[in-house]
This record gives C-alpha cells, structure tokens and sequence, in this order.
C-alpha cells in the first residue's frame, strides 16, 4: 500500500493541497496529515503511519523536507521505515528506496552523514582542548560567586534566613541553594 505523509509547517498560511494532489496522482491510497514544525520529532499523524507501516508498504512524500528538515532525524525515520521492510519515496528529490538506486542514494545520504557527526564530535574535542589549554572549562558560568555562596551558607546556617528566601534574594532556584549547602556539608563533615 502506498502511504503519502503530507505536512505543513505551523502558523504558516501554507495548504497541502499541492501535496495531496500530487501524492494521488502518484497512487497512494492513504494520507497522514498535520500541521507542524518539520524540526519536531512529536507529530503524532507520523508517528500513526510509522506505527502503521507493514512489510512491501510504501511512505511517499512529496518533498524529502516534508518528512524531516534534519538529515539525522530523517536517517532514524528511514531506519524506522526499513526495520518494517517497507519502502520510501519521495516524488521531487526522485528517491526511491524501492529500487536498488534508490537503496545506494540513501546509504550513501547515510554514510556522510555518519562522517559529518564524527567531524562535529572531533571538533568538539579539539575546541574543548584548546580551552582547557587556555585554563578555560566547559559548561555553564556559575550564578553565585563566592561572596554569594559564603553569604548563603551563613544565612541559612544560622537560621536567619530559609534556602527559599535565600534562592530569592539572589534570583536562583532553591535547588541551586540545596545543591551548595549539601556540597558545604560534606566539606565540612569528616570523612
């Protein structure tokens, strides 16, 4: 059975009636229609047709970027569609996973992918290297500097003032100030 997805995005004044109409002059009998983000993995009507999905099935589209705008949650759709032993095609790009072409184009999509994620992540190591070199560390600045802390710890200590009212003092959460009392206690507590 061919399975056509159509999607337009939301608060865009876009209809998928080109859609439609071009996945019924292609023969598919069944539509999933909705209206979202492409970016979003939470639509519901592709997660229906995925769930849906049988063996020698085919989803059409009418553009790849219907289906997903991002190249890695299209490979996971295409190896959702591929673990039902169903088909994938989409009707602009011509890709055709039903043919052995088709099959090579989306392995070949696949294999640079899997190369710009290993780029990225080497990347990432060598800039988290050179900062270190440079006596910089990852992660997020600290909210309270140690005037702050030192100010908190002594508040709440001795009970002049609650964690809560301390956290709103110094706009945090309370659970920031938890997180530094427990972390004052267990320097101070012997081991």
């Amino acid at each position: 059975m061919l399975l056509g997805y159509l999607r337009v995005s939301k608060g865009d004044d876009q209809s998928t009636v080109p859609q439609r109409r071009a996945l019924a002059q292609a023969g598919v009998e069944k539509f999933f229609e909705e209206t979202a983000s492409g970016g979003r993995w939470d639509r519901p009507e592709l997660h229906r047709l995925l769930d849906q999905l049988r063996a020698e099935d085919v989803v059409v589209v009418w553009k790849l970027d219907r289906l997903s705008r991002s190249l890695k949650d299209l490979l996971a759709i295409m190896e959702r569609i591929e673990g039902k032993h169903a088909g994938f095609r989409s009707l602009t790009e011509a890709v055709d996973t039903t043919t052995p072409a088709g099959r090579m184009m989306m392995q070949m999509v696949g294999a640079f992918a899997e190369f710009e994620r290993a780029m990225i992540g080497e990347r990432t190591r060598a800039g988290l290297s050179a900062a270190r070199a440079e006596g910089r560390i990852g992660g997020r600045r600290r909210k309270l500097n140690p005037v702050q802390q030192a100010d908190i710890i002594d508040n709440v200590l001795s009970s002049r003032k609650t964690a809560a009212q301390m956290a709103r003092l110094y706009n945090v959460s309370e659970a920031t100030v938890s997180r530094l009392m427990a972390v004052h206690r267990q320097a101070v507590l012997p081991r």
